[in-house]
């Protein structure tokens, strides 16, 4: 199954995890340092529903948004 709406297309997106250490500087420290970044993937909330697609019912992978903005007609 692939990480995609298959309504409006949304994927996957990159992304970075930053590490810091130190205290900030309003606090009293001598600031916040970067101490690591890694790579990370936000993923689309997806969701298996039954849809009306062409008059048939069928099983498609949809993204929250696309349900609840109502762009895809559910099976009864």
């Amino acid at each position: 199954m692939s990480k995609k709406c298959q309504i409006c297309g949304k994927s996957p997106a990159a992304g970075r995890r930053i590490k810091r250490r130190g205290l900030a500087k309003k606090e009293g420290g001598v600031g916040r340092r970067i101490t690591g970044v890694s790579k990370r993937v936000f993923y689309p909330n997806l969701k298996k529903i039954k849809a009306i697609i062409n008059g048939s019912v069928r099983t498609i992978t949809v993204c929250t948004r696309c349900i609840k903005h109502n762009k895809v007609t559910k099976a009864a």
